[in-house]
């Protein structure tokens, strides 16, 4: 995955936390990220601010103990960003077969 120390930086300033759980955080990132690559597609934490967002508020309701409210929450979003995704593959598609 890619969770940078940098990542961890500013989930951490974002949630207002100290320097004491920086594995932890890094773990719960990690999985969020995992977990949200498998339902809206291939995105990069590093480069793309609506997915990094998502990321962020799905660690968020992990370290409240609150997950299984997330996907309720945030269901809109989560369908947004894997619309996206399809719809970039069918006008690539479409940019291939253009070119046969």
């Amino acid at each position: 995955m890619s969770i940078t120390p940098e990542i961890v930086t500013q989930f951490k300033e974002r949630m207002h936390l100290g320097d004491y759980e920086d594995d932890n955080l890094e773990r719960i990132l990690s999985a969020s990220e995992k977990a949200l690559l498998k339902d809206c597609g291939p995105y990069d934490i590093a480069t793309d601010e609506d997915f990094k967002e998502l990321v962020y508020e799905r660690s968020r309701y992990v370290y409240n103990d609150a997950l299984e409210f997330f996907n309720k929450n945030f269901q809109s979003e989560i369908n947004g960003l894997g619309l996206d995704k399809a719809l970039d593959e069918i006008v690539l598609e479409d940019e291939t077969d253009e070119t046969i």
